[in-house]
């Protein structure tokens, strides 16, 4: 009937998350599963789960975990969040105009690039998929200014994930880009100074500050678009690099970025400790991607929808099952430090602390799925206790 709006199962929600999350599908999920109806399943897959809602629930994970006392107690600095971004390479069977030719990673055939951001807290806060042709800088701001629960104060991705128009915009944004530069001896040191002779380290190019002054309002507009919201980061960057001849404001940007660029390369060859934050927090992001393969099992880990839309939904699927393992983790430790004394607690906390809350090998994933009578497992789970719990420094 028109107008009537049904509301989903929780078996059907869960099943459904299950299926795209592990690369199953809906048909042979509910073909080989108990409790779950195919003719439910795929009404409500095609009819429920858009894209702003599997955001939405991956959100109320995030800030679930973020209210929690544990988690917290992952980060170096409990007033700074450190984040970081890394993508997957994988092969996509369909015909795809999300996809491309990669021999390195596919062979003959082409492939897209599961994009995944997390904390140090190793809370997976967004994904997405793009074509394994384009470069991950572009996609780099959106993750950042996507969840407004999460305020990266420094975020660190690889060689592929960096241009010094990332370097202006996150400054912009008031976040320190801090990324991994491949060959850092053979990068491009700038300055403003010509004439001071009193440099250790001589500078390779020099700042042309007129462009950067005749089109700073210009910046400032691109700037309060990306906060605002008004078009993604991706596809602002994407259009500025697409003309023939430069744009006056890509070349603004560029000029402001080889500042804030330099400011850091110099930074990093000194400080011994950032570089092993840097490379500690991306190491993360690396155990995550093998945590997204064991997670998305089937069909031989190859994504098989054809559009955009439907490829970063099933990425989102598999972010939210990632989600649900971390928070289980969270939740059974706190409750083990809880029920233990005093004397054990530091002992605890110590091993948990220096250990990863990316672990999986405790989850079945393989085996019948019973989806009857999910709500019982957590009956015993006080979650008001869960949340209110601290313990003293």
């Amino acid at each position: 009937m028109k107008g009537v709006r049904q509301k989903l199962a929780d078996e059907t929600i869960f099943a459904g998350i299950f299926a795209l999350g592990s690369n199953i599908g809906v048909h042979k999920l509910a073909s080989t599963s108990k409790g779950v109806n195919y003719n439910t399943l795929h009404h409500g897959v095609n009819w429920h789960f858009a894209l702003e809602n599997l955001y939405e629930t991956n959100n109320m994970l995030v800030d679930f975990m973020d209210k929690m006392w544990l988690p917290n107690q992952f980060k170096k600095e409990q007033n700074l969040l450190h984040t970081s971004s890394d993508g997957k390479k994988r092969a996509v069977t369909a015909e795809s105009l999300n996809a491309n030719y990669s021999y390195k990673y596919f062979g003959h055939g082409k492939g897209s690039n599961v994009y995944t951001f997390i904390d140090e807290r190793n809370i997976l806060f967004y994904s997405t998929v793009f074509s394994s042709s384009e470069r991950d800088a572009g996609h780099v701001i959106d993750g950042l200014q996507h969840n407004s629960g999460i305020r990266s104060d420094m975020h660190s991705t690889d060689t592929e994930g960096y241009t010094e128009i990332i370097f202006t915009i996150a400054h912009l944004l008031s976040t320190s880009f801090a990324p991994r530069i491949k060959d850092l001896g053979s990068q491009i040191l700038s300055s403003f100074d010509k004439q001071n002779s009193d440099y250790q380290i001589s500078p390779d190019y020099y700042i042309n500050s007129k462009k950067i002054k005749a089109n700073w309002d210009t910046v400032l507009r691109l700037i309060a678009t990306i906060l605002l919201k008004e078009e993604k980061a991706s596809i602002l960057i994407k259009r500025l690099a697409s003309y023939d001849k430069q744009h006056k404001l890509y070349i603004a940007l560029k000029e402001f970025g080889r500042i804030i660029k330099t400011c850091f390369i110099l930074d990093i060859i000194d400080n011994v400790e950032l570089r092993q934050q840097i490379e500690k927090q991306l190491n993360k992001g690396e155990l995550s991607n093998r945590f997204q393969s064991a997670v998305s099992f089937g069909n031989n880990q190859e994504l098989v929808q054809v559009d955009r839309y439907d490829q970063e939904k099933a990425a989102m699927c598999q972010v939210i099952l990632q989600n649900i393992i971390v928070l289980w983790n969270y939740v059974k430790l706190t409750k083990i430090i809880m029920s233990s004394d005093e004397y054990q607690r530091a002992y605890l906390m110590q091993n948990i602390v220096n250990g990863s809350i990316l672990t999986w090998r405790h989850v079945n994933m393989l085996g019948i799925y019973d989806f009857r009578n999910l709500l019982l497992a957590f009956e015993s789970t006080n979650v008001d206790e869960v949340l209110n719990f601290s313990m003293a420094a």
